[in-house]
């Protein structure tokens, strides 16, 4: 199984992208990809939407993924800013959805306590145990690919979980 994770950011949305290999005893997560799309502040926001789109579109179709893994929207103080990521995850879904690709999502507690056991843990922790799991050299960079990483391990512990689950009824 090889999981597309997105990371939907203003300023960076991470990509990461996660194979499950090996056997079901024996579980081998391996990293194929990580990155992170910059968009520019100086462009207007339909500009820096259609980058994010061009920009998945492209790396979905070069990585080929089985799934795309999303966090869910999660609840902002600051209303403009909450209607801004709204507006960059559905151009996530959309590009997803273009390639006819199925689309998982995850709420940032679930994917937390599915990466680190903590489901209020920081980012720096969360790129560490990302770091671990895919036998990283050193930690993801960006940050926002890390969690990017951390959304497609979340899907493959919960694909894992459930086929187990299917397997022992």
């Amino acid at each position: 199984m090889r999981v597309f994770g997105i990371d939907c950011g203003t300023e960076v949305t991470g990509f990461g992208v996660v194979e499950w290999a090996g056997s079901k005893r024996e579980p081998c997560l391996v990293c194929k990809a990580l990155g992170g799309i910059q968009l520019p502040k100086a462009k207007s926001l339909p500009i820096r939407l259609e980058l994010v789109y061009r920009e998945l579109r492209e790396r979905l179709a070069q990585w080929q993924p089985d799934v795309v893994a999303v966090e869910e929207v999660f609840y902002s103080v600051n209303a403009k800013s909450a209607l801004k990521l709204g507006q960059v995850r559905g151009v996530a879904l959309l590009a997803a959805a273009c390639e006819g690709l199925p689309v998982a999502e995850y709420a940032p507690l679930r994917i937390k306590q599915s990466v680190v056991g903590y489901g209020l843990a920081k980012k720096e922790q969360v790129q560490f145990m990302v770091q671990r799991l895919l036998k990283l050299e050193e930690l993801p960079q960006p940050a926002d690919a890390a969690d990017a990483l951390a959304i497609a391990i979340c899907h493959i512990h919960t694909a894992q979980t459930l086929e187990l689950q299917g397997a022992s009824r």
